[in-house]
Formats: C-alpha cells, structure tokens, sequence
C-alpha cells in the first residue's frame, strides 16, 4: 500500500467512524426519548402519578375519618302475635293402632301442643346517621317500621334504646332519638349542588360488617319511576351498597352527607354497581317536619299528571317534551279553582322549570299548604301563567309513625318496599301491601292473618299500595265477606274475610 493510499485509508476510516458515532448518537437520542414516552402519560412520570394516586387515597381516608363516627347500627325487632287461636289437640301415643307418621314421637313433641302462644321475633339490622348532637338519626322506614323495639349501636360500640319519634313511608325516611347528649352531629350537605360523575362514599354496616366504607361516583341524578318509594327523586351511585347499607349516608368528598341509601337495584340481592339514596335536601324537610311538628304535610294540586313524548306533545301544539300533562283535574281541587284544564302542559313551578312529572309531583309534595305558586304551563300550544294556592289533601295520611289501619279488618299495612319482600323471600316482582300488625281480637287474626303476609289483591282487583287498598276495600261490604289474595313466601292464597252480625 502506497502512502497515498494509506491517507486516504485513513481519511475514508475516520469518516466512516464519525458517521457510526453520529448514527449512535442518534439512537441513543431516540431510545431516550422513546424510553420517556413509554414512562409518561399526558406530562406525568410514574411518580407523579403515585403521588396523584395517593393524594386522592389520602381523601378517602379523612372522607371516612370524618363520617364515621355519626354513623350507627339500628337493629329493630319485631314481636309476633300468633296467626290464630289452636285449640290442644291430643294426638295418638307412640306404638297405637294409628298409622305412621301420626304415631311418631318427633312429630307429637311439635304439634300436641299445638301453635305455640310466642313466636320467633322478627330482627332487621340497618344503618343510620346521627343529625343532631341531641340524639336525632335519620334512616330509612323500612329499617323501623312496625318495630317494637329499636336499639342503635353507635361507632363507639355502644348500645342505646331508641325512640320512633316518626317515619314517612311515603319518602321511606324515619327519624329515631337516643337519650345522648354531645354526639358527633355528621353535616349535611347541598345534594342540589352534585354532580354526575362527582366521587361520593357510601358508609354503613352492610350485611352487619360495622364501619364499612364504599367508593364510587354518582351515575345519576333525578332517577324516578323505580317503585321503591311513594316521592322519589334518587340519586344513582355505583358505590358499593348491599343490604344492611339502608339508612346509611351517602357522603362527598368533604364528609358532607348528600344522601341517604335507600335501595340497590339487583336481581341476586347483592351490590350490581347500581344503588340508590334520598337526596339530602328531600331528606332535610321531611326529617324537620317529623322532628318539630310530629308529622309530614304535603301540598297538592288536584290534578293527575303523565309524561309527554314527541307524538302526544305535537298533538297538543308543543315542540318539546318536558313538562307534565295534565290529564284530569279533580273537582274542588286548588287545581280547577286555578282554571287548570285536561291538555294543559305544565312547564313550570314557581322559579323552578319541571321536566317530567315526577319533577312537578315532588315540588307541590314539598310546598307548604296555603302557598299560592305561579304556574306556567302551555295551553293550545300558547304559554299561560295560572297562579293556584296549594292545598292539603282531604283524607290524605300526614300523622307521622303512623301506616293505614283497617280497624274493621283489625290489621295494619304498609307500602311493600323491595328490602321488606326481599326479607320476607317474596320474589321481587310481587306488589302490594305488606301487614304490619294483626289485631288478636280482629276478623283478620281470626281467618289466619299475620305480620308479614302481602295482600296482593282485593276481590280480583290488583293493590300496589295502601291507598288503592284502602280504596277497594271501601267498595266492598265486609258484611257480605271481601275476597284477599295473599303472598306468604313462595304461597299465594285466598283469604276471605267477613264480619259477623252483631
């Protein structure tokens, strides 16, 4: 090689050279940068994101520190009277002529003494939340309902009586009373002011298990029309909520109670993702009402409303679908003394526009008695203002603690909720009216009548709660007898009920 040829070796080399290393540079670079993207996601590094993770761990530690110790376990129990008197019969004794089974021992120690003159008390164990440092919880009514006892466990492990001071089986919200000064009052919060997809926790013992917290999101807001509950307006939650949870509170971030949980939509029993609680501010007027005037008045407006869509609402002129129709107004309601007629589109209440009609339902419930409210609604397709005082029922039930009773039947019933039928191992889909109480010395009591049967018709005609209950049995003579069909468990059967000449 020639020395010429060497150079240009030489040169040729540390090119060659200077070119890899830029090419490694490169490289490099780009692993770099590679390796970076695959450690970051939207400007946060793994750490970052730790520390995100921890931070909101962090407030669900002080969310449950701060409402847990308003938080009790109610258990009510129930004390059975016997369905019916049995007169003693003596049966065969063992190793007589008489055919097995009747001559068996094991079945002469269950039947010769007949019914037993105590039953097994009925027990129900929920949640509560103490509202006022007095000893005020508020529940649910069908934690308490028709109990003759109620004891509240409080966070601390102790256990207090406690006093029904009244339930609303309408709202199924109950308010219960311990002799205990200076407890730690939860605070309430503006369920108004929540927000879909905002984080909550749901706090409670279920399925017995005390200081049990759960996490989610509200998923909805405003949900109606699920048979839980006379005036509904819940809010949706896929925070874990399963039976025991009842009464409990459904808290923000801050502790501030937004909700009371009330039910889960399941067909197993357990949690499925979907759970549903009272809003607070619902839940605030009706807990004042019971508290300070022994009762729930609610207002009404005489008319019979239904939901529009888009065929019924072109019908009537009205290019849009919220609202509530108005089908009927009831003669001598606030309603027809207002000029309300059959068409009219209500739209709005007072300051707040209505939806649908469950919306318009639970704004009058919520509106003092003697209230006069403007109305604007849509008549022939042309808006109006009415302005219609707001009125109390006639009849209507307000006294609170208190379920319809049939003194001539001599039983008492309630609004069968979907906690009470899962209880009772009714199937879900049963409707009616469950008996609470059963008078020993009623016509009830005597044709076999017991707490915990639901009446699921009156002569043929379907009841799914206690006012249309109370209503066929007005149009029956119940000297002539009235026909029950009713669901003990898994049974269905007919009981006829008549009154005999005095």
């Amino acid at each position: 090689m020639t020395r010429q040829t060497q150079s240009q070796f030489r040169k040729t080399s540390v090119l060659l050279s200077a070119s890899l290393l830029a090419l490694l540079l490169c490289l490099c670079g780009a692993g770099v940068t590679w390796a970076s993207s695959r450690n970051t996601q939207d400007g946060m590094t793994p750490e970052e994101a730790i520390r995100y993770a921890n931070g909101l761990s962090i407030a669900f530690e002080h969310t449950a520190d701060v409402i847990q110790p308003s938080v009790v376990t109610i258990k009510a129990v129930k004390h059975f009277q016997p369905a019916q008197h049995w007169e003693r019969r003596e049966l065969p004794s063992p190793g007589s002529a008489v055919p097995w089974p009747f001559n068996d021992d094991l079945l002469r120690r269950f039947f010769n003494e007949g019914i037993p003159r105590e039953m097994v008390p009925q027990q129900g164990m929920g949640s509560g939340v103490i509202v006022d440092a007095n000893g005020y919880i508020l529940t649910n009514n069908h934690v308490v309902a028709g109990a003759d006892e109620v004891t509240v466990t409080l966070a601390n492990g102790r256990g207090l009586h406690a006093k029904v001071i009244g339930t609303d089986p309408m709202s199924d919200l109950a308010v219960v009373q311990v002799n205990e000064k200076g407890l730690q009052a939860a605070k309430l919060g503006d369920s108004d002011a929540l927000r879909v997809g905002e984080w909550v926790l749901a706090a409670g013992n279920p399925f017995g298990l005390r200081d049990t917290v759960t996490a989610g999101i509200v998923s909805a807001k405003g949900r109606s029309n699920v048979r839980i509950a006379e005036y509904e307006d819940f809010i949706q939650t896929d925070a874990a909520v399963n039976p025991g949870n009842s009464g409990g509170p459904l808290v923000d971030l801050e502790g501030n109670v937004v909700g009371i949980n009330t039910a889960i939509a399941s067909h197993n029993g357990g949690n499925n993702g979907v759970g549903f609680a009272i809003p607070i501010n619902m839940a605030k007027s009706i807990m004042d009402s019971l508290i300070h005037k022994g009762q729930v008045v609610r207002g009404w407006l005489g008319i019979a409303i239904q939901p529009l869509d888009e065929t019924m609402a072109r019908s009537f002129g009205y290019d849009s679908t919220k609202g509530a129709l108005v089908g009927d107004v009831f003669p001598d309601g606030p309603a027809r003394d207002a000029g309300l007629k059959p068409g009219d589109i209500i739209v709005r209440f007072g300051d707040t526009q209505t939806d649908d009609p469950n919306q318009l339902r639970n704004l009058a419930a919520a509106t003092e008695p003697g209230t006069k409210v403007a109305v604007e609604l849509i008549r022939e397709g042309k808006p109006l203002t009415v302005h219609i005082m707001v009125t109390q029922r006639e009849g209507m039930p307000v006294a609170a603690g208190e379920t319809d009773v049939s003194n001539d039947l001599g039983l008492t019933v309630e609004d069968l909720t979907a906690d009470q039928a899962r209880s009772l191992g009714i199937n879900r889909d049963v409707q009616g009216v469950v008996v609470t109480q059963v008078d020993p010395n009623g016509i009830a009591y005597l044709a076999g009548m017991q707490p915990g049967n639901v009446i699921v018709d009156v002569h043929g005609t379907p009841v799914h709660n206690t006012r249309e209950f109370q209503h066929e049995l007005a149009t029956h003579d119940l000297k002539s007898g009235v026909r029950l069909a009713v669901q003990a468990g898994d049974n269905r059967l007919f009981v006829m009920l008549q009154k005999q000449e005095d």
